[in-house]
């Protein structure tokens, strides 16, 4: 029975609900907003039954090992987000955003891709039987199950398409690998062929990188590499290419370039690269060897635009130890 209020007030009893007495809400929620209304304000709790559910069941084992504090983490903030989305306010952030940075912060936490999916149908459970268990009308099961299955599928898109970035990337410079980068140069000539214009392939290598292993140790190594390939994007055009090929061998393709073109972004590669070593970021005496070939004037396809580079480059290499 409803406390008879003050004249021209209204009020409703407050009782406790949910898991174990948990939340003290407002009873019933009939409307969407007013359901999105509770589970925002019961939104730590939520979370908090949330890690408990997924401790018992142990299909989450990372949720073992990161303590309370970790437990909960983003999904507090997570809830509130979803109960905005649940309420339809205009102002909330797409489900894509909020999905991508709850589901960062928990990877950072060392979560795998299938405990983050484990979590968000947990969620799922949660969400349903706290709205039943508030009274909240069958529709508002429907518009929960529609809005978790969004959030899961927005995951899955991102981990796809992480996993799909990941697959074309070198692990230690971030650029494109060896065969990522040969498809994208293929498709690049045949985009040239069929518009008609030109590219240049600058393949290059570090002079005497044993050398800096044997001196400084392999891990001195990874970071010139690593340092040389930040290098080298931050000199292209966003439209150009590049890839690290193996070792310390790197490519680049300067779309409708021509020879001019791979001049002048060498000549900016190197001035930058003297720059590092004069600073000491780069060991001393540090230098590369290029070798150009340009399409269609030198070569005619993706093998013999690297064979006239390779060539070039080792032509540099002998004229410069001569």
């Amino acid at each position: 029975m409803e406390p008879a209020g003050e004249a021209g007030t209204t009020t409703r009893a407050v009782r406790r609900v949910g898991y174990k007495n948990r939340w003290m809400v407002a009873a019933s929620p009939r409307g969407p907003s007013a359901l999105a209304r509770t589970i925002s304000r019961a939104a730590w709790d939520l979370a908090a039954t949330l890690a408990e559910e997924a401790l018992r069941e142990g299909d989450m084992p990372s949720l073992q090992r990161v303590g309370s504090l970790g437990q909960l983490g983003h999904v507090p903030a997570f809830i509130a987000e979803l109960a905005a989305h649940l309420g339809k306010r205009r102002r909330a952030r797409p489900i894509p955003t909020i999905v991508r940075e709850y589901a960062r912060e928990r990877e950072t936490l060392g979560f795998t891709t299938q405990e983050i999916v484990t979590e968000l149908l947990l969620l799922r459970r949660v969400l349903d039987r706290f709205a039943a268990e508030m009274g909240a009308p069958p529709a508002a099961s429907k518009a929960i199950d529609r809005l978790m299955t969004e959030c899961a599928a927005a995951y899955v898109e991102r981990a796809t398409s992480d996993l799909a970035i990941q697959a074309r990337q070198d692990g230690l410079t971030g650029l494109l690998n060896h065969q990522a980068f040969s498809d994208a140069l293929e498709l690049e000539l045949e985009r040239a062929r069929r518009y008609r214009h030109g590219l240049a392939l600058v393949f290059l290598d570090v002079d005497r990188f044993k050398g800096i292993n044997d001196t400084h140790g392999h891990p001195e190594g990874d970071r010139v590499l690593s340092l040389l390939a930040a290098v080298v994007r931050d000199t292209l055009r966003t439209s150009d290419l590049a890839g690290r090929m193996g070792g310390d061998e790197f490519a680049v393709c300067l779309i409708g370039g021509d020879g001019e073109t791979a001049s002048r972004f060498l000549s900016r590669l190197t001035d930058r690269l003297d720059e590092l070593a004069a600073d000491e970021d780069l060991p001393p005496g540090f230098a590369i060897s290029p070798g150009v070939a340009q399409f269609p004037g030198e070569a005619k396809d993706a093998d013999a635009l690297f064979r006239i580079a390779d060539r070039r480059l080792y032509e540099r290499k002998r004229r410069r130890a001569a």
